[in-house]
């Protein structure tokens, strides 16, 4: 499939003759409200079928182009052709190379799912289930006391799972009507007994409701619990056995045994004991902060190379936003609205999408009434450049926050560059 990037006077009649593709399949693929609605500087994905893909490599000890050519199922003169600016003839570890294969990477990914209401919650699931490993049914907190309770009925979501092939995982939060509470984390970890409760408690769940494993989200654990938390991971892990323990972790790009977000987290230790660790390589735009990318590129390879450095590539996930954020720019006030409700709204607004080459993110700036507002969001030119970054780095997979929300490029792109596992 190639990529275009709507030009001035371009209509998506041109577009689709040049590339002999319906108008139709333009539209579907990138959720656009109508055929005439475009404007410059809009990522088209176009679904022209037939192409190898050129996928990212990073050289490694005892690689030769003839050893690559065969492991890629290509050939020593298409590697040649595809990196005219590389000397081939001495390969270096840690050079980056591009690819010509069939071959697709394997990957495995999870969705989250906040399971409001069945009507809202199980056509998403039903559409996406071929493109999820995981889904993580956002569904329980606990008491101060350690005891796992039931926020929103996940029945449905779980059978639903389960009928799909998708491995349905119990995602707990340290989440109070007030957000996240670093205290109640702190608090039932320093206890051993309150531990041992919410273990006994979320195994209690699992073995009951059908879940495949657990999915935690325990966010501003104080950095003084850091060593508890650990120990109580190791005691989860023991007492799922085989099913999957998958732990979130705030993003960081070196160790910070102090810092109120993420010093809590101990990525080596993490990496021993969690069957995946999924890095949370967004909200670096955050609401309420100054209008910045929500998931910079440059910023998400800082966080892989430490990540990478600490635990077992095939064990990470990172996270991909399927949402943007619209900030007021007078008060930085956010709303947040998902990346074709981004992408829709300045085909609305009539405005120019730009494109921040360094944190490959498209983004626009468009006035309500006196009101200035600049949003960030994702596109097919995005995706392609963070899905670029899984595979040179031979990451497990990808996470998305959440299913609900509407990408039908990342969708598109995600079935037909990767199989998921």
């Amino acid at each position: 499939m190639s990529v275009h990037v709507v030009q001035y006077g371009e209509s998506l009649w041109l577009i689709a003759n040049q590339y002999q593709v319906p108008i139709s399949a333009i539209i579907e693929v990138n959720g656009l409200p109508s055929a005439n609605a475009i404007i410059p500087g809009l990522a088209l994905y176009i679904p022209d079928e037939g192409r190898l893909q050129i996928r990212p490599y990073l050289v490694k000890a005892g690689d030769t182009i003839w050893l690559l050519s065969n492991r890629f199922n290509t050939s020593v003169e298409a590697i040649v052709q595809a990196n005219p600016r590389n000397d081939l003839n001495q390969l270096y570890i840690g050079q980056r190379l591009l690819i010509p294969t069939p071959l697709k990477p394997e990957i495995e990914t999870l969705g989250f799912i906040i399971p409001y209401s069945p009507q809202d919650s199980l056509p998403f699931l039903r559409t996406l289930a071929n493109s999820l490993t995981y889904v993580a049914v956002v569904s329980y907190s606990f008491t101060t006391e350690g005891y796992a309770y039931l926020l929103l009925d996940d029945t449905e979501v779980v059978q639903e799972s389960n009928r799909l092939g998708v491995t349905p995982l119990l995602m707990i939060r340290n989440f109070t009507s007030e957000g996240f509470n670093a205290e109640l984390a702190g608090n039932v970890f320093a206890n051993p007994v309150y531990r041992r409760n919410l273990i006994d408690s979320l195994i209690r769940f699992v073995n009951e409701k059908e879940y495949g494993g657990v999915s935690l989200d325990f966010e501003f654990i104080p950095p003084a619990r850091r060593r508890e938390f650990t120990i109580f991971l190791d005691e989860l892990k023991a007492a799922l056995g085989t099913r999957i323990l998958h732990v979130n972790v705030h993003a960081k790009t070196e160790d910070l045994p102090t810092n109120r977000i993420v010093g809590a987290y101990d990525y080596r230790a993490i990496g021993e004991i969690a069957d995946v660790v999924a890095v949370m390589t967004i909200d670096y735009g955050y609401p309420g902060g100054p209008p910045d990318p929500v998931a910079p590129l440059w910023w998400m390879y800082q966080v892989v190379r430490y990540a990478t450095s600490l635990i077992d590539s095939r064990k990470v996930q990172i996270a991909f936003p399927l949402y943007g954020y619209d900030w007021r720019v007078s008060d930085n006030t956010t709303t947040a609205l998902s990346v074709n409700g981004a992408q829709n709204q300045a085909i609305s607004a009539g405005t120019v999408i730009q494109y921040d080459q360094a944190a490959a993110s498209p983004w626009y700036r468009y006035w309500k009434g006196m009101e200035e507002h600049i949003v960030w969001f994702e596109d097919i030119r995005s995706y392609q450049g963070k899905y670029n970054l899984v595979d040179e780095y031979r990451l497990l997979g990808v996470t998305y926050w959440h299913t609900n929300l509407s990408a039908p490029q990342n969708w598109a792109y995600l079935n037909n560059h990767f199989t998921v596992t």
